[in-house]
């Protein structure tokens, strides 16, 4: 099995905790400039497009979609 790739989504809309469950694998963090980040793992395109879908079923922006380097356990604090 392939190990998950860590994304990156930029939502130009803020985007509150109360959508966590919905996003789930991924993280909601809110951005300085008022977007919202979307980040975490998923296990393939086929998940990657099911997130992109709901962001559109949402009517939010989309801005960016990017691959990040995980960070390692240490630097995690885990």
């Amino acid at each position: 099995m392939q190990n998950p790739i860590i994304y990156q989504i930029r939502i130009k809309e803020t985007v509150g905790a109360q959508w966590a469950e919905w996003f789930d694998p991924l993280a909601i963090q809110p951005a300085p400039t008022g977007d919202t980040l979307l980040v975490g793992p998923l296990r393939d395109q086929a998940e990657l497009h099911g997130v992109l879908l709901k962001v559109r079923n949402l009517n939010l922006t989309l801005l960016s979609v990017a691959q990040v380097e995980p960070t390692s356990r240490s630097e995690a604090g885990a």
